[in-house]
This record gives C-alpha cells, sequence and structure tokens, in this order.
C-alpha cells in the first residue's frame, strides 16, 4: 500500500483517444492533481527497476508538487498494452482508480498514424502503413520511444489489453468511450462521481482540442477500411460483451 493520505489514479490510455484532455480535464478538479511535469509521461509501471524503487520515490518524482488534494493521477497510456504494469501498480499503489478512454479504433489507427509521420517516425503512406501492420511487427529505434510508432491496428485492440486491468483492479476499473466523453459533459461529472469525488466542483473544460495531430486527416479507401473493420471485429466483440454494452462506434 501507499503509506500516505492521497489516493492514486491512473489514466492508463489507449493512445491517441483523447487521454491527454482527459487528464487535463481531471487535474482542473481542485481534489486531483496529475503527476508533473507533463509531459513526459511517468511510465514507472511499465518498467521494473522504476517501480522497484517504491512509492515514495514516486510520490518524489512526480508529484512534488500535491498539496491537500485527495487523488494524485499518473496519465500514460503505454500502461494499458502491458501486461506487467497492472501488476506492478498494484504491489506499489494497491488499489487504484483506473480510468480507459477507448475511440473507434479505425480512427485511432488513422491518427496514431498521422502523430507517427509528424513526429519522423513514419514514411509510409496512410494505407500502405496500416496495412503492413496486418503482416508483421517493425522495427523502430527504441531510444525515441517506448513503444513501437507503428502498432497502428495492434493498439487498437482493445478488450485483449483491457483484460489485465479489469482482472487485477475489478471494482475500480472506469472505461470510458472518447466520442461520449467529448459529446456529453454529464460523462466527465459521472466518472468524478465514480472516483468518489463532488462532480459540483468539476470545472467545465474548454473545447481547444489538445496534442492533436497536425493537418486533415486523410480518407481511407474503402476497401482498406473494410478490411480493417473485419480485423477489429472479434476484438469489438469481446470488449462489448465484457462491458455489457454497444460500442459508439
Amino acid at each position: 500500500m501507499s503509506g500516505c493520505d492521497h489516493r492514486h489514479l491512473l489514466v492508463v490510455g489507449a493512445q491517441r483517444c483523447g487521454t491527454t484532455y482527459l487528464s487535463r480535464a481531471l487535474d482542473a478538479h481542485p481534489d486531483v492533481t496529475m503527476a508533473r511535469p507533463s509531459p513526459p509521461e511517468p511510465k514507472v509501471f511499465n518498467d521494473a527497476a522504476l517501480s522497484a524503487r517504491g512509492v515514495e520515490a514516486y510520490h518524489r518524482t512526480w508529484f512534488a508538487h500535491a498539496r491537500d488534494e485527495q487523488v494524485l493521477g499518473d496519465k500514460s497510456t503505454s500502461y494499458l498494452e502491458d501486461p506487467q504494469a497492472p501488476g506492478r501498480a498494484a504491489e506499489m499503489l494497491g488499489e487504484p482508480e483506473v480510468v480507459v478512454l477507448l475511440r473507434d479504433p479505425v480512427r485511432r489507427a488513422v491518427s496514431h498514424w498521422r502523430f507517427s509521420t509528424a513526429n519522423g517516425f513514419e514514411t509510409l503512406d496512410l494505407e500502405d502503413a496500416l496495412l503492413a501492420d496486418l503482416r508483421d511487427d517493425r522495427q523502430w529505434d527504441r531510444q525515441r520511444s517506448s513503444v513501437s510508432p507503428f502498432a497502428y491496428l495492434r493498439r487498437g485492440r482493445y478488450a485483449e489489453q483491457l483484460e489485465p486491468w479489469s482482472a487485477t483492479f475489478p471494482s475500480t476499473t472506469h472505461v470510458l468511450f472518447t466520442e461520449e466523453l467529448l459529446a456529453d459533459p454529464a460523462v466527465l461529472t459521472g466518472l468524478v462521481a465514480d472516483l468518489g469525488l463532488d462532480p459540483g466542483r468539476t470545472p467545465v473544460p474548454d473545447d481547444e482540442r489538445v496534442n492533436a495531430a497536425p493537418g486533415v486527416a486523410p480518407a481511407l479507401d474503402a476497401g482498406v477500411t473494410s478490411t480493417l473493420e473485419g480485423y477489429f471485429e472479434e476484438s469489438n466483440a469481446r470488449l462489448a460483451d465484457r462491458l455489457g454494452r454497444p460500442l459508439p462506434w
């Protein structure tokens, strides 16, 4: 257990699903403070050595600014796809609140490609890059990125990634959808209430896009779109079954 008066919150992903927007919205609540500096993301529970340093080092490194807030929040999108991360988090933090934010995996893949292209990782065009992820795991510079910048489709198989988190934290894992978060302010206030905080103290987030990829998203060929939807069909069905509700895409 953490041995401190604060509770802990992990926003674990998924990448390119609006987690920066959500993190800023939560940070604006007077009872929450998110890890600083941000960027970078802490990614502590992706690393066995960092996790082994313990909760005091975690607090000193990322939450030295914290005062009387109830909840300390860590937004690291690499956590969702690391099956070892939930166990490391449990060992250090006990039972944190876990928030997962998901969006249409095809749209997520396009956003991911735009981000990788804008940051100098990707040289293939959109459709070639997405279809390449069906075939193999492309090599990448691990000094520049802790996770593959080319996992456009694999990173959208949410059901598999969610399983270790919901198994480790069955009563404190909250799954939201980007489409609903952006469309309905009640989704954010509902999350705040679920976190045991006063939803009435939730500031209204502005409409400014954060961490958005530059430029206009290119349109996918209809045949490629159909291929990708087929790729995600089984995973989407498993996710809907696990959550007991239809998906908003």
